[in-house]
């Protein structure tokens, strides 16, 4: 399949516009769209070391590659975390949430959901599906809560979103990123915090790019690897 091709569908399914301004999507160089491709490796971050000039295959991913690759590398990033059906819509099914609104209506990113579980049957969802987590004011087990918030990836870090589930009376924020600042700010305003880290909450939205992708006929291979590794 032709390398223009694959853009086409993908650029068709999650479109670029829907970006925000600031973001690194698409391709950092200029690549010959009229090459064949053969198989497509989907990874969250592409380091040096996978980057080895693979013939007739195109490289995916969800953040932007800190180099230029050599491989044809596309990058699909907020549009993916914006979209409908995208990165959140994922992290939500993982969780058994429900989505119901957006969390922050000015950029769509990130999700207010509402369930039907308590806290225990929430925690153990998370430790079923998830390597860890953190969490900012442990609630007790048996309360079930009316609105959850979710941002897969970065949320917990930017105070902004901290307040902003405050304004919008959400029991608890689900992402990433967990700091210091934000968590003090979280035990100040009273909010549950659950930090999934920025690649677990994301690991939901690869998966479910990867089965928009398998609509294509060529072969696709998602690596999952975390840049942290954890001392055991």
């Amino acid at each position: 399949m032709k390398l223009k091709d694959i853009i086409d569908f993908l650029d068709e399914k999650i479109p670029k516009s829907l970006a925000l301004d600031y973001d690194e999507i698409g391709f950092k160089k200029d690549y010959d769209l009229s090459q064949n491709i053969e198989s497509i490796k989907i990874y969250m971050d592409l380091l040096p070391e996978n980057d080895i000039n693979h013939r007739n295959t195109l490289i995916i991913t969800h953040h932007p590659p800190l180099f230029i690759p050599k491989t044809p590398t596309y990058t699909i990033h907020s549009n993916w975390d914006i979209i409908n059906g995208g990165a959140n819509e994922a992290l939500a099914k993982t969780l058994d949430l429900e989505v119901i609104n957006y969390f922050d209506e000015n950029t769509k990113i990130g999700r207010i959901c509402k369930t039907k579980q308590n806290f225990n049957e929430l925690k153990n969802n998370i430790l079923k599906n998830f390597n860890n987590a953190r969490i900012v004011n442990n609630p007790d087990d048996e309360k079930i809560f009316e609105k959850i918030g979710i941002i897969s990836g970065f949320g917990l870090k930017n105070p902004h979103y901290i307040k902003l589930a405050k304004k919008q009376n959400l029991n608890i924020l689900i992402s990433g990123d967990l700091t210091q600042e934000t968590a003090i700010l979280a035990k100040n305003l009273g909010i549950t915090l659950i930090d999934l880290t920025h690649h677990e909450s994301e690991v939901p939205g690869l998966y479910a790019l990867g089965d928009i992708i398998k609509e294509l006929d060529v072969n696709i291979e998602i690596i999952n690897k975390p840049p942290i590794e954890v001392i055991k």
